[in-house]
């Protein structure tokens, strides 16, 4: 597994945009949103993929306004092409909505795109959804794209040499933020379908995106996915995703707990208020935390690992923004770090040394 940075901060200056949409009217938008923001600053706009691969080994732009629905090439195959070619950070703007360009704007971010915003549907913008959009953009052009290529053979055989904990899990939570689509969608569809214990899930996203990401993600794996509903009971093997702008917690008895208490550290859902949560589980709840910007999670991580649980925070050599991993590592929250291929094979040998033991337990209760 091999990664490269090619961008970097660039505080110095503006940021330059190359947009990429089909329709006048959300070009004209999204120009207007770009020169109106001194963050930014428009390289160039066109209005097909076809354009876009030509202009950006020349233009170089520091991020990517990406359209998916688009004529002749869609944004999807646009994006695994800059990507593989010139990778640069995209955002995908796009319809939150359960159409099929919803699927694939999920399939984007698989492919490399860094975050999804809801496209504007014409001038002028609301202050808060013209403002979320020039912020996204100018966010995500400070991101070192890395260029990642996961092997699931070697990973997997790394993983089957790891230490495995003692003791035994009950449920697992898990968080991300920026990357977290392609690091979940990667881990899920490597879990088994025989997977022992309940998910809870948050990913930091676009409110209007939640049920069509938690849709997404079903198709990526074995397991059933569905976003959490109150005083829904945990299942076996069932991913449990936090709903829009909505904490997702475990509640008492085994059920979820959903709460619109204010943001925790700007973030709602909050990986700090699942993983805090879960501590009470102590042996028997482990926390995994990805890829993403900030701190959301390192200090509930560490009340889990304080708690006696087993807690993993996804390496550098894999995160696509290492922020939120980086400061559970800083703080002793992560029990272990590991690439992310690494992680569902872990999770797996936990699973099956756990049912090993359970079994041995109650042949040993036998008269």
């Amino acid at each position: 597994m091999t990664g490269s940075a090619v961008t970097g901060g660039r505080a110095s200056r503006p940021a330059r945009v190359l947009v990429v949409e089909d329709s006048a009217v959300v070009r004209h938008v999204l120009v207007r949103l770009i020169r109106d923001d001194p963050r930014l600053e428009l390289a160039d706009s066109v209005e097909t993929a076809e354009e876009a691969l030509r202009l950006v080994p020349r233009l170089r732009p520091d991020v990517i306004s990406m359209d998916v629905r688009l004529p002749g090439m869609d944004g999807l195959e646009a994006t695994r092409r800059i990507m593989a070619e010139c990778p640069t950070p995209i955002v995908i703007v796009s319809d939150a909505s359960a159409d099929p360009a919803l699927q694939v704007s999920m399939n984007a971010l698989r492919a490399g795109a860094l975050s999804v915003v809801e496209k504007p549907a014409g001038w002028p913008v609301g202050a808060a959804g013209g403002t979320a959009i020039a912020t996204q953009l100018y966010i995500m052009s400070q991101v070192p794209v890395i260029r990642q290529r996961l092997s699931h053979g070697p990973a997997a055989a790394a993983a089957a040499t790891l230490p495995l904990p003692r003791l035994r899990p009950r449920m697992v939570g898990m968080a991300a933020s920026t990357g977290g689509p392609q690091a979940l969608s990667h881990i899920m569809g490597a879990l088994p379908a025989t997977f022992p214990w309940p998910i809870l899930l948050v990913q930091h996203m676009g409110a209007g995106f939640m049920e069509g990401f938690a849709a997404w993600l079903g198709t990526q794996t074995k397991l059933s996915v569905s976003v959490a509903r109150p005083g829904e009971a945990l299942r076996p093997g069932h991913v449990h995703v936090a709903p829009a702008d909505t904490h997702l917690m475990l509640g008492c008895g085994d059920e979820i707990r959903l709460s619109n208490v204010p943001p925790l550290g700007g973030q709602r859902p909050s990986a700090n208020a699942l993983f805090a949560s879960l501590a009470r589980e102590g042996a028997g709840a482990i926390g995994i935390l990805l890829t993403g910007m900030g701190e959301d999670g390192a200090t509930g991580l560490k009340e889990v690992r304080r708690a006696g649980g087993y807690t993993i925070a996804e390496d550098r050599s894999t995160s696509i923004v290492h922020g939120m991993p980086g400061a559970a590592e800083r703080i002793g929250a992560a029990s272990i770090s590991l690439p992310l291929g690494q992680i569902a094979p872990h999770l797996a040998a936990i699973a099956t040394a756990t049912s090993t033991l359970a079994i041995a337990g109650a042949e040993a209760r036998l008269p």
